[in-house]
C-alpha cells in the first residue's frame, strides 16, 4: 500500500480497509456492509487510530443513511440513523475524531444518502491534504529543534498511513525525515496492550526501507539515558484548549523522561483532534479497555486465574512537557496553543 493511498475506501455498498488485527503476518482486507460491523471493527482495534476511526465512523453513517432512508422513507428512518450515529461516536470515546466525523456526515442527512456519502468521502480526500500540510510543518519542526545531523527518533504507537485516511501524522514525519535523508534510527515502542507499535509501525517502516528498532516500552527512559534519542514524536487522540494531549497509553511517561533528559517532544495531529471545549486534560474521558487484553496473550492466559487489570487505552500528557504541537496549521508552542 502506496503511503499516499487511502486505507479505507467505500466500494459499491460497503467500507473496505485492512483489518489490522492481522498485521503483519497477513493483509486481510475487511469488507463492513453494516454499522453493527463498524463498530465492531472499531472496538476490536481492526480499524485503529484517531483520524481512520473517524473516517470509519463517517462511512458508517452513509451505511446507515442507505439502510434507513430511502426515497419516501418516513420519519423513523432518520431516527434511526441518529440513534446509529450516536452508537458509532461511543464506540471509542477518547479520540475526539470519530465524534466530530460522525456529526459531519450526519448533519448532510437532510439530503439523502448519496450526500451523507460525499460527504465522507470529501473527508477521506481533506485528510490526506491535511496530513502532507501537517508533515510539512512537523520536519521543519523537527529541524529547528534537533541537532543539524541524521537523527534517533523514538515514536510510540501506530501513527502512519494505518491511523489515517494515508500519509499519517507522526510516523508520516519520519519517513519524510527519511527521505531527506536525516534519519540513522528509529526506536519503535512496542505500544502495550496490543503491540501497535511493534507490530503496526515495525511493519510500516520496514515497508518503506527506514533502519528501525522495536523499544521495549520500559526502556525507553533507558535509551534516553544512553543518547540513543534525539526527538521524540507521537500523535494525539484529544487535545484540549490548554494544549494537554491524550495519546496511546504510556506516551505520558516518554514526555517525563524526554523533559528530565532535555529531548524534544513533539505532538503531531490534525486540527480535528482538538476538542477546545475542554480546558484542560483532566476532562477527558480515558477509555478503559478489557484485561485479557493484558491477562492473555495469543489466547493463552499470563496471569493466575482472577488476576484482575488496569488497562486504561490512553494516558494525558500536560502541555507544559511538549515542546510543540503540530497541525496542518502550523507549529505552535505549549504557550501559543490556546490561541
Amino acid at each position: 500500500m502506496a503511503s499516499d493511498q487511502p486505507s479505507l475506501r467505500w466500494d459499491g455498498d460497503a467500507i473496505v480497509t485492512l483489518d489490522q488485527r492481522a498485521l503483519p503476518h497477513e493483509r486481510r482486507l475487511l469488507r463492513l456492509t453494516t454499522v453493527d460491523d463498524v463498530i465492531t471493527a472499531i472496538t476490536t482495534l481492526a480499524v485503529r487510530g484517531a483520524p481512520s476511526i473517524g473516517l470509519a465512523g463517517a462511512l458508517g453513517v452513509a451505511l446507515s443513511a442507505y439502510a434507513h432512508c430511502s426515497p419516501g422513507a418516513a420519519d423513523h428512518g432518520r431516527e434511526a440513523v441518529h440513534a446509529d450515529a450516536r452508537r458509532l461516536a461511543a464506540a471509542r470515546p477518547t479520540a475526539v475524531n470519530l465524534a466530530w466525523a460522525v456529526d459531519r456526515a450526519l448533519a448532510k442527512l437532510a439530503d439523502g444518502p448519496d450526500a451523507v456519502l460525499a460527504e465522507a468521502t470529501v473527508m477521506i480526500d481533506e485528510d490526506r491534504s491535511v496530513n502532507r500540510q501537517m508533515v510539512a510543518h512537523a520536519v521543519q519542526a523537527v529541524l529547528d529543534r534537533c541537532p543539524q545531523r541524521p537523527l534517533r527518533i523514538l515514536t510510540h504507537c501506530n501513527t502512519g498511513r494505518l491511523a489515517t485516511a494515508a500519509v499519517g501524522t507522526a510516523l508520516g514525519t519520519i519517513l519524510a525525515l527519511a527521505d531527506a535523508g536525516k534519519i540513522t534510527e528509529v526506536l519503535v515502542g512496542e505500544t502495550r496492550p496490543l503491540l501497535q507499535g511493534a507490530r503496526l509501525t515495525a511493519w510500516e517502516l520496514a515497508e518503506a526501507g527506514v533502519p528501525h528498532r522495536v523499544c521495549v516500552d520500559s526502556a525507553a527512559a533507558a535509551a534516553m539515558s544512553r543518547g540513543l534519542v534525539d526527538c521524540v514524536l507521537v500523535g494525539a487522540d484529544r487535545i484540549t484548549a490548554g494544549g494537554d494531549a491524550a495519546n496511546k497509553i504510556g506516551t505520558y511517561a516518554l514526555a517525563i523522561a524526554a523533559a528530565h533528559h532535555g529531548i524534544p517532544f513533539i505532538v503531531v495531529a490534525p486540527e480535528s483532534s482538538w476538542d477546545r471545549s475542554l480546558a484542560d486534560g483532566r476532562d477527558i474521558v480515558i477509555e478503559e479497555r478489557d484485561a485479557d487484553e493484558v491477562t492473555s496473550y495469543g489466547g493463552v492466559r499470563t496471569t493466575p486465574v482472577g488476576t484482575r487489570a488496569y488497562n486504561p487505552a490512553f494516558d494525558v500528557t500536560p502541555a507544559s512537557l511538549i515542546s510543540a504541537t503540530v497541525s496542518e496549521h502550523g507549529v505552535h508552542s505549549a504557550s501559543e496553543v490556546s490561541v
